[in-house]
Protein backbone atom coordinates (compact mmCIF):
# COMPACT_ATOMS: atom_id res chain seq x y z
CA UNK A 1 0.00 0.00 0.00
CA UNK A 2 0.96 3.35 -0.74
CA UNK A 3 1.98 6.01 1.69
CA UNK A 4 -0.06 8.16 2.78
CA UNK A 5 1.06 12.01 0.86
CA UNK A 6 2.33 14.19 3.28
CA UNK A 7 0.26 17.51 3.59
CA UNK A 8 0.88 20.29 1.23
CA UNK A 9 1.77 23.89 2.55
CA UNK A 10 -2.24 24.66 1.61
CA UNK A 11 -3.47 21.93 3.40
CA UNK A 12 -1.42 22.91 6.99
CA UNK A 13 -2.62 25.95 6.39
CA UNK A 14 -6.27 24.94 6.42
CA UNK A 15 -5.87 22.84 8.81
CA UNK A 16 -4.09 25.53 11.16
CA UNK A 17 -6.93 28.13 10.46
CA UNK A 18 -9.21 25.84 11.41
CA UNK A 19 -7.70 25.52 14.90
CA UNK A 20 -7.68 29.15 14.80
CA UNK A 21 -11.56 29.39 14.22
CA UNK A 22 -12.38 26.20 16.49
CA UNK A 23 -10.08 28.42 19.21
CA UNK A 24 -12.54 31.82 18.26
CA UNK A 25 -16.06 29.94 18.53
CA UNK A 26 -15.22 28.53 21.67
CA UNK A 27 -14.60 31.89 23.41
CA UNK A 28 -11.09 32.96 22.85
CA UNK A 29 -8.65 35.08 21.24
CA UNK A 30 -5.85 33.85 18.49
CA UNK A 31 -4.18 37.44 19.01
CA UNK A 32 -4.30 39.04 22.19
CA UNK A 33 -3.09 42.45 23.11
CA UNK A 34 -1.22 41.08 26.51
CA UNK A 35 -0.31 37.94 27.46
CA UNK A 36 0.83 36.63 31.51
CA UNK A 37 4.59 36.72 31.60
CA UNK A 38 6.26 37.20 34.60
CA UNK A 39 9.57 36.32 33.37
CA UNK A 40 11.96 35.87 30.78
CA UNK A 41 12.96 32.01 30.27
CA UNK A 42 16.31 32.91 30.87
CA UNK A 43 15.16 33.95 34.09
CA UNK A 44 13.19 31.57 34.91
CA UNK A 45 15.96 29.18 34.38
CA UNK A 46 17.77 30.67 37.02
CA UNK A 47 15.70 29.80 39.82
CA UNK A 48 14.76 26.27 39.30
CA UNK A 49 16.85 25.26 41.72
CA UNK A 50 16.15 28.15 44.34
CA UNK A 51 13.92 27.48 47.18
CA UNK A 52 10.38 28.82 47.42
CA UNK A 53 9.96 30.19 43.93
CA UNK A 54 6.80 31.07 43.30
CA UNK A 55 4.81 29.94 40.14
CA UNK A 56 6.20 31.73 36.81
CA UNK A 57 4.22 32.31 33.55
CA UNK A 58 6.73 32.44 30.44
CA UNK A 59 6.00 33.32 27.04
CA UNK A 60 7.79 32.18 23.55
CA UNK A 61 7.52 29.62 20.51
CA UNK A 62 6.29 26.45 20.68
CA UNK A 63 9.62 24.18 18.99
CA UNK A 64 8.18 20.98 19.88
CA UNK A 65 5.04 19.08 20.95
CA UNK A 66 4.86 15.77 22.01
CA UNK A 67 1.17 14.18 23.29
CA UNK A 68 1.60 11.35 25.35
CA UNK A 69 -2.09 10.43 26.63
CA UNK A 70 -2.88 11.91 29.85
CA UNK A 71 0.53 13.93 29.76
CA UNK A 72 2.42 15.50 27.02
CA UNK A 73 5.84 17.66 26.59
CA UNK A 74 6.43 20.89 24.89
CA UNK A 75 9.71 22.82 24.75
CA UNK A 76 9.02 26.97 24.86
CA UNK A 77 11.78 29.63 22.99
CA UNK A 78 12.19 33.20 23.68
CA UNK A 79 15.24 34.06 22.77
CA UNK A 80 16.64 34.46 26.07
CA UNK A 81 16.63 30.67 26.65
CA UNK A 82 14.41 27.61 26.13
CA UNK A 83 12.61 25.63 28.82
CA UNK A 84 10.25 22.33 28.87
CA UNK A 85 6.55 22.43 30.01
CA UNK A 86 5.30 19.70 31.30
CA UNK A 87 1.51 19.30 30.48
CA UNK A 88 -0.53 16.95 32.76
CA UNK A 89 -4.43 16.04 32.20
CA UNK A 90 -4.99 15.73 35.84
CA UNK A 91 -2.93 19.22 36.94
CA UNK A 92 -4.44 21.42 34.22
CA UNK A 93 -7.71 19.66 33.91
CA UNK A 94 -9.41 17.36 31.35
CA UNK A 95 -11.03 20.29 29.00
CA UNK A 96 -7.82 22.72 28.90
CA UNK A 97 -5.80 19.85 28.18
CA UNK A 98 -7.66 18.42 25.34
CA UNK A 99 -8.14 21.91 24.30
CA UNK A 100 -4.36 22.44 24.13
CA UNK A 101 -3.58 19.46 22.04
CA UNK A 102 -6.56 20.15 19.80
CA UNK A 103 -5.50 24.12 19.25
CA UNK A 104 -1.87 23.91 19.85
CA UNK A 105 0.72 23.17 17.19
CA UNK A 106 4.52 23.69 16.69
CA UNK A 107 5.34 27.04 15.47
CA UNK A 108 2.47 28.94 18.06
CA UNK A 109 3.43 31.96 20.49
CA UNK A 110 1.71 31.04 23.48
CA UNK A 111 1.96 31.70 27.58
CA UNK A 112 2.29 29.22 29.91
CA UNK A 113 1.81 29.13 33.77
CA UNK A 114 2.82 27.26 36.99
CA UNK A 115 5.46 26.21 39.09
CA UNK A 116 9.01 25.06 38.19
CA UNK A 117 10.42 21.81 39.02
CA UNK A 118 12.96 19.37 37.66
CA UNK A 119 11.95 15.95 35.60
CA UNK A 120 13.36 12.91 36.74
CA UNK A 121 16.26 13.31 33.86
CA UNK A 122 16.90 16.59 35.29
CA UNK A 123 15.11 18.94 32.94
CA UNK A 124 14.43 22.03 34.42
CA UNK A 125 10.45 22.39 33.79
CA UNK A 126 7.43 24.45 33.95
CA UNK A 127 4.05 22.09 35.56
CA UNK A 128 1.47 23.75 33.43
CA UNK A 129 -1.46 25.19 35.39
CA UNK A 130 -2.54 27.71 32.62
CA UNK A 131 -1.64 28.50 29.43
CA UNK A 132 -2.77 30.93 26.74
CA UNK A 133 -2.59 31.65 23.02
CA UNK A 134 -0.48 34.86 22.39
CA UNK A 135 -0.18 34.24 18.25
CA UNK A 136 -1.53 31.25 16.14
CA UNK A 137 0.85 30.36 13.98
CA UNK A 138 -0.93 29.91 10.25
CA UNK A 139 2.46 28.62 8.68
CA UNK A 140 4.51 25.75 9.74
CA UNK A 141 7.81 25.95 11.10
CA UNK A 142 10.95 24.68 8.21
CA UNK A 143 11.62 20.91 8.95
CA UNK A 144 14.22 20.89 12.03
CA UNK A 145 17.07 19.19 10.18
CA UNK A 146 16.12 19.65 6.46
CA UNK A 147 13.39 22.79 6.28
CA UNK A 148 15.80 25.65 5.93
CA UNK A 149 19.36 25.20 4.11
CA UNK A 150 19.06 26.95 1.38
CA UNK A 151 21.33 30.04 1.77
CA UNK A 152 18.77 32.38 -0.85
CA UNK A 153 15.44 31.23 1.53
CA UNK A 154 17.50 31.81 4.59
CA UNK A 155 18.11 35.75 3.81
CA UNK A 156 14.51 36.25 1.71
CA UNK A 157 12.75 34.80 5.08
CA UNK A 158 15.20 36.02 7.71
CA UNK A 159 12.53 35.62 10.45
CA UNK A 160 12.45 31.91 9.99
CA UNK A 161 16.49 31.65 9.61
CA UNK A 162 16.25 33.57 13.48
CA UNK A 163 13.67 31.13 14.25
CA UNK A 164 15.38 27.75 13.32
CA UNK A 165 19.22 28.84 13.73
CA UNK A 166 20.54 29.91 17.46
CA UNK A 167 24.07 30.64 15.65
CA UNK A 168 22.29 33.28 13.08
CA UNK A 169 21.09 34.82 16.45
CA UNK A 170 24.33 35.07 18.17
CA UNK A 171 26.08 36.43 15.34
CA UNK A 172 23.65 39.92 15.17
CA UNK A 173 23.69 39.82 18.85
CA UNK A 174 27.35 39.77 18.13
CA UNK A 175 27.00 42.19 15.82
CA UNK A 176 24.99 44.96 18.42
CA UNK A 177 27.48 43.90 20.60
CA UNK A 178 30.53 45.23 17.89
CA UNK A 179 28.31 49.05 17.61
CA UNK A 180 28.24 49.21 21.74
CA UNK A 181 31.60 48.69 21.77
CA UNK A 182 32.74 51.22 19.28
CA UNK A 183 29.85 53.79 20.58
CA UNK A 184 31.67 53.18 23.98
CA UNK A 185 35.44 53.52 23.00
CA UNK A 186 34.27 56.91 21.19
CA UNK A 187 31.91 58.56 23.52
CA UNK A 188 34.44 57.50 26.14
CA UNK A 189 37.43 60.26 24.27
CA UNK A 190 34.84 62.75 23.87
CA UNK A 191 33.55 62.42 20.20
CA UNK A 192 30.11 63.56 19.52
CA UNK A 193 27.79 61.24 17.49
CA UNK A 194 25.82 63.13 14.60
CA UNK A 195 23.87 62.68 12.14
CA UNK A 196 24.32 63.86 8.02
CA UNK A 197 22.23 63.67 5.04
CA UNK A 198 21.48 60.76 3.72
CA UNK A 199 19.93 62.54 0.41
CA UNK A 200 22.32 64.49 -1.08
CA UNK A 201 22.59 66.64 -3.64
CA UNK A 202 25.97 65.54 -5.14
CA UNK A 203 27.86 61.93 -4.39
CA UNK A 204 31.12 62.84 -2.45
CA UNK A 205 33.76 61.45 0.02
CA UNK A 206 34.48 58.38 -1.75
CA UNK A 207 34.99 56.47 -5.13
CA UNK A 208 31.74 55.10 -6.00
CA UNK A 209 28.50 54.81 -8.55
CA UNK A 210 25.76 56.38 -6.73
CA UNK A 211 22.47 55.00 -6.22
CA UNK A 212 20.27 58.46 -8.18
CA UNK A 213 16.97 59.58 -7.12
CA UNK A 214 14.68 62.48 -7.83
CA UNK A 215 13.68 64.71 -5.25
CA UNK A 216 10.20 66.00 -5.80
CA UNK A 217 10.13 68.98 -3.71
CA UNK A 218 13.04 70.49 -4.86
CA UNK A 219 12.32 69.21 -8.64
CA UNK A 220 16.46 68.06 -9.17
CA UNK A 221 18.39 64.90 -9.19
CA UNK A 222 19.88 63.57 -5.59
CA UNK A 223 21.82 60.46 -5.05
CA UNK A 224 21.99 58.29 -1.75
CA UNK A 225 25.11 58.82 0.11
CA UNK A 226 28.08 56.98 -0.66
CA UNK A 227 30.10 58.25 2.37
CA UNK A 228 29.30 60.69 4.74
CA UNK A 229 33.58 62.41 4.94
CA UNK A 230 32.31 65.57 3.62
CA UNK A 231 29.57 66.89 5.86
CA UNK A 232 31.72 65.64 9.11
CA UNK A 233 34.36 67.23 8.03
CA UNK A 234 31.96 70.72 7.27
CA UNK A 235 31.79 70.52 11.16
CA UNK A 236 34.86 70.39 11.74
CA UNK A 237 35.54 73.90 10.31
CA UNK A 238 31.81 74.53 12.30
CA UNK A 239 33.61 73.94 15.46
CA UNK A 240 33.13 70.46 16.80
CA UNK A 241 36.56 68.82 17.49
CA UNK A 242 35.56 65.34 17.79
CA UNK A 243 32.39 63.90 15.89
CA UNK A 244 31.18 60.67 14.06
CA UNK A 245 28.37 58.83 12.78
CA UNK A 246 27.18 55.32 12.39
CA UNK A 247 25.32 55.01 9.34
CA UNK A 248 24.19 53.12 6.26
CA UNK A 249 25.89 54.23 2.52
CA UNK A 250 25.13 53.20 -0.73
CA UNK A 251 27.48 52.39 -3.59
CA UNK A 252 25.48 50.99 -7.06
CA UNK A 253 27.46 48.40 -7.58
CA UNK A 254 28.74 44.90 -7.19
CA UNK A 255 27.78 42.15 -4.92
CA UNK A 256 29.65 39.21 -3.28
CA UNK A 257 30.86 37.95 -0.25
CA UNK A 258 32.26 41.53 0.82
CA UNK A 259 30.68 43.89 -0.47
CA UNK A 260 27.29 44.92 -0.49
CA UNK A 261 25.84 48.02 -2.34
CA UNK A 262 23.89 49.02 0.98
CA UNK A 263 26.80 48.30 3.28
CA UNK A 264 27.22 50.38 7.35
CA UNK A 265 30.04 52.11 8.32
CA UNK A 266 31.44 53.94 11.56
CA UNK A 267 32.94 57.40 10.12
CA UNK A 268 35.18 59.56 12.70
CA UNK A 269 36.85 62.63 12.83
CA UNK A 270 39.36 64.10 15.21
CA UNK A 271 40.76 67.64 15.08
CA UNK A 272 44.29 68.62 16.01
CA UNK A 273 44.89 64.55 15.23
CA UNK A 274 47.13 63.22 12.63
CA UNK A 275 47.40 59.54 11.29
CA UNK A 276 49.52 58.21 14.20
CA UNK A 277 46.18 59.05 16.50
CA UNK A 278 43.98 57.38 13.71
CA UNK A 279 46.24 54.32 13.89
CA UNK A 280 46.19 54.14 17.74
CA UNK A 281 42.35 54.83 17.26
CA UNK A 282 41.05 52.11 14.64
CA UNK A 283 43.46 49.41 16.36
CA UNK A 284 41.80 50.07 19.78
CA UNK A 285 37.97 50.21 18.22
CA UNK A 286 38.71 46.84 16.81
CA UNK A 287 40.21 45.41 19.56
CA UNK A 288 37.45 46.25 21.67
CA UNK A 289 34.91 44.73 19.43
CA UNK A 290 37.07 41.64 19.51
CA UNK A 291 36.86 41.79 23.51
CA UNK A 292 32.79 42.42 22.74
CA UNK A 293 32.40 39.48 20.93
CA UNK A 294 34.82 36.65 22.31
CA UNK A 295 36.63 38.14 25.40
CA UNK A 296 39.99 38.07 23.43
CA UNK A 297 41.78 40.30 21.05
CA UNK A 298 42.23 37.09 19.24
CA UNK A 299 39.56 35.79 16.86
CA UNK A 300 39.41 32.32 16.00
CA UNK A 301 38.58 32.93 11.85
CA UNK A 302 38.33 28.65 10.45
CA UNK A 303 41.77 28.02 10.95
CA UNK A 304 43.49 30.79 11.41
CA UNK A 305 43.98 32.44 14.95
CA UNK A 306 43.78 36.34 14.06
CA UNK A 307 45.96 38.73 16.28
CA UNK A 308 44.04 41.79 17.06
CA UNK A 309 46.41 43.01 19.56
CA UNK A 310 47.70 46.57 18.79
CA UNK A 311 50.11 47.45 17.45
CA UNK A 312 49.41 45.88 14.23
CA UNK A 313 51.90 44.85 11.35
CA UNK A 314 52.51 48.18 9.01
CA UNK A 315 53.74 48.08 5.36
CA UNK A 316 53.71 50.75 3.08
CA UNK A 317 51.95 50.61 -0.65
CA UNK A 318 55.23 51.10 -2.22
CA UNK A 319 57.15 48.07 -0.64
CA UNK A 320 53.65 45.73 -0.80
CA UNK A 321 53.44 45.95 -4.85
CA UNK A 322 57.08 45.66 -5.17
CA UNK A 323 57.13 42.14 -3.48
CA UNK A 324 53.71 41.38 -5.12
CA UNK A 325 54.19 42.82 -8.32
CA UNK A 326 57.88 43.45 -9.28
CA UNK A 327 57.21 47.32 -9.70
CA UNK A 328 58.46 50.29 -7.77
CA UNK A 329 56.36 53.03 -8.36
CA UNK A 330 58.98 55.70 -8.42
CA UNK A 331 62.00 54.48 -10.15
CA UNK A 332 62.41 55.31 -13.87
CA UNK A 333 61.55 51.67 -14.95
CA UNK A 334 58.25 51.38 -12.69
CA UNK A 335 56.90 54.59 -12.15
CA UNK A 336 55.27 55.08 -15.85
CA UNK A 337 51.48 54.32 -16.29
CA UNK A 338 52.70 52.18 -19.34
CA UNK A 339 55.07 50.28 -16.77
CA UNK A 340 52.16 49.91 -14.19
CA UNK A 341 49.69 48.72 -17.57
CA UNK A 342 52.36 46.45 -18.79
CA UNK A 343 53.18 44.57 -14.91
CA UNK A 344 49.66 43.91 -15.17
CA UNK A 345 49.53 42.31 -18.46
CA UNK A 346 52.49 40.19 -17.27
CA UNK A 347 50.33 39.05 -13.52
CA UNK A 348 47.03 38.64 -15.69
CA UNK A 349 45.45 41.75 -14.23
CA UNK A 350 42.69 43.13 -16.60
CA UNK A 351 43.17 46.41 -16.57
CA UNK A 352 40.47 48.75 -19.32
CA UNK A 353 41.71 50.55 -22.00
CA UNK A 354 40.75 54.17 -20.71
CA UNK A 355 41.91 53.23 -17.05
CA UNK A 356 44.16 55.68 -15.19
CA UNK A 357 47.03 55.72 -13.57
CA UNK A 358 45.02 55.85 -9.88
CA UNK A 359 42.79 53.05 -11.42
CA UNK A 360 45.52 50.69 -12.77
CA UNK A 361 47.37 51.15 -8.87
CA UNK A 362 44.12 50.24 -7.60
CA UNK A 363 43.74 46.64 -9.69
CA UNK A 364 46.89 45.94 -9.15
CA UNK A 365 46.79 46.11 -5.59
CA UNK A 366 43.02 44.78 -5.66
CA UNK A 367 44.42 41.17 -7.84
CA UNK A 368 48.01 40.91 -6.32
CA UNK A 369 48.57 42.51 -2.66
CA UNK A 370 45.52 42.57 -0.90
CA UNK A 371 44.70 39.59 -0.86
CA UNK A 372 48.26 38.41 1.27
CA UNK A 373 47.31 40.45 4.47
CA UNK A 374 45.89 37.70 6.89
CA UNK A 375 46.98 38.77 9.77
CA UNK A 376 45.48 42.40 10.47
CA UNK A 377 47.60 44.91 9.03
CA UNK A 378 48.15 48.50 8.22
CA UNK A 379 48.55 49.61 4.45
CA UNK A 380 50.37 52.82 4.62
CA UNK A 381 51.51 55.57 2.35
CA UNK A 382 49.48 55.49 -0.76
CA UNK A 383 50.42 57.79 -4.14
CA UNK A 384 48.73 60.83 -3.49
CA UNK A 385 46.98 60.25 -7.25
CA UNK A 386 44.59 57.43 -5.32
CA UNK A 387 43.14 59.55 -2.44
CA UNK A 388 41.89 63.04 -3.71
CA UNK A 389 41.07 63.74 -0.12
CA UNK A 390 43.94 63.43 2.54
CA UNK A 391 47.40 65.45 2.96
CA UNK A 392 50.09 64.70 1.07
CA UNK A 393 52.99 63.43 3.58
CA UNK A 394 55.28 66.03 4.68
CA UNK A 395 58.87 63.94 3.87
CA UNK A 396 57.68 63.41 0.56
CA UNK A 397 55.00 65.08 -1.82
CA UNK A 398 54.47 61.90 -4.27
CA UNK A 399 52.60 60.04 -1.09
CA UNK A 400 49.82 60.85 1.01
CA UNK A 401 49.02 60.32 4.80
CA UNK A 402 46.76 57.92 4.33
CA UNK A 403 46.28 53.62 5.50
CA UNK A 404 44.31 51.09 5.22
CA UNK A 405 43.22 48.36 7.80
CA UNK A 406 43.25 44.96 6.39
CA UNK A 407 42.45 41.21 7.28
CA UNK A 408 42.05 38.11 5.52
CA UNK A 409 42.47 39.77 2.56
CA UNK A 410 39.43 42.16 3.47
CA UNK A 411 39.80 46.13 3.76
CA UNK A 412 37.75 47.08 6.87
CA UNK A 413 38.29 50.49 6.48
CA UNK A 414 40.28 54.01 5.59
CA UNK A 415 42.12 56.73 7.69
CA UNK A 416 43.49 59.97 6.55
CA UNK A 417 45.29 62.64 7.76
CA UNK A 418 42.95 64.85 6.35
CA UNK A 419 43.57 67.64 3.57
CA UNK A 420 42.65 70.92 4.65
CA UNK A 421 44.14 73.14 2.15
CA UNK A 422 41.10 74.73 -0.01
CA UNK A 423 43.53 75.42 -2.89
CA UNK A 424 45.10 71.84 -3.40
CA UNK A 425 42.21 70.57 -2.60
CA UNK A 426 39.96 72.73 -5.34
CA UNK A 427 43.26 71.32 -7.62
CA UNK A 428 42.39 67.87 -6.97
CA UNK A 429 38.59 68.15 -7.47
CA UNK A 430 38.87 69.76 -10.86
CA UNK A 431 41.08 66.97 -11.61
CA UNK A 432 38.42 64.91 -9.92
CA UNK A 433 35.64 66.53 -12.36
CA UNK A 434 37.66 66.12 -15.51
CA UNK A 435 38.04 62.71 -14.60
CA UNK A 436 34.20 62.02 -14.34
CA UNK A 437 33.52 64.37 -17.35
CA UNK A 438 35.50 61.76 -19.33
CA UNK A 439 33.64 58.63 -18.65
CA UNK A 440 35.21 57.68 -15.05
CA UNK A 441 31.72 57.35 -13.27
CA UNK A 442 33.62 56.58 -9.87
CA UNK A 443 35.13 60.22 -10.21
CA UNK A 444 34.58 62.90 -6.94
CA UNK A 445 32.17 65.45 -8.09
CA UNK A 446 33.45 69.09 -7.78
CA UNK A 447 31.83 70.38 -4.11
CA UNK A 448 31.70 74.13 -4.27
CA UNK A 449 30.21 74.48 -0.59
CA UNK A 450 32.73 71.84 0.70
CA UNK A 451 35.13 74.33 -0.98
CA UNK A 452 33.70 77.05 0.74
CA UNK A 453 33.68 75.61 3.70
CA UNK A 454 37.22 74.96 3.62
CA UNK A 455 38.30 78.51 2.68
CA UNK A 456 36.51 79.22 6.41
CA UNK A 457 39.60 77.08 7.57
CA UNK A 458 39.48 73.85 8.82
CA UNK A 459 41.64 72.68 11.20
CA UNK A 460 44.58 69.83 10.97
CA UNK A 461 42.78 66.13 11.36
CA UNK A 462 42.96 62.89 11.42
CA UNK A 463 39.46 60.98 10.20
CA UNK A 464 38.92 57.02 10.01
CA UNK A 465 36.42 54.84 8.61
CA UNK A 466 34.86 51.45 9.57
CA UNK A 467 33.28 48.95 7.70
CA UNK A 468 31.00 47.40 10.20
CA UNK A 469 29.53 44.90 8.58
CA UNK A 470 32.97 43.72 7.36
CA UNK A 471 34.52 43.92 10.79
CA UNK A 472 31.23 41.92 12.43
CA UNK A 473 32.38 39.18 9.66
CA UNK A 474 35.51 38.92 10.62
CA UNK A 475 35.23 38.81 14.23
CA UNK A 476 32.41 35.98 14.10
CA UNK A 477 34.04 33.67 11.53
CA UNK A 478 31.52 34.26 9.18
CA UNK A 479 32.89 34.56 4.80
CA UNK A 480 29.90 35.76 3.29
CA UNK A 481 28.87 39.58 4.54
CA UNK A 482 24.79 38.73 3.43
CA UNK A 483 25.38 36.51 6.76
CA UNK A 484 25.90 39.30 8.85
CA UNK A 485 22.86 41.72 6.79
CA UNK A 486 19.39 40.72 8.54
CA UNK A 487 17.40 41.30 5.64
CA UNK A 488 20.22 41.58 2.52
CA UNK A 489 19.01 42.54 -0.70
CA UNK A 490 18.25 39.77 -3.15
CA UNK A 491 16.84 39.96 -6.56
CA UNK A 492 13.31 39.81 -6.49
CA UNK A 493 11.10 37.01 -7.89
CA UNK A 494 9.97 37.16 -11.33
Amino acid sequence: MDPEPEPTGDALFATRRAKLERLVASGGTAYPSRVPRTHAIAAALSLVDADDVPPVDVAGRLLSLRRMGKTSFAHLDDGSGRIQLFLNANELGEAAYRHALELLDVGDLISAGGPLFRTKTGEPSVRVHRWTMAAKALRPLPEKWHGLQDPELRFRQRYLDLIANAAVRGRFRARAAIVRALRRVLDGRGFLEVETPTLQPLHGGGAAHPFVTQYAALDQPYYLRIADELYLKRLLVGGFDRVYEICKDFRNEGIDTSHSPEFTMLEAYQAYADLSDMLELTETLVAEAARAVGGDTRVRFGEELLDFTPPWRRVTYRDALLAAAGVDLYDSAGSSTEALRTAAARHHVTIAPQASRAKILDELMKRLVEPTFVQPTQLTRHPYETTPLAKRAADDARFVDRFEPFVLGIELGNAYAELNDPLDQRARMEEQARALATGEADAHPLDEDFLRALEHGMPPAGGMGLGIDRLTMVLTGTPNIREVILFPQLRSHA
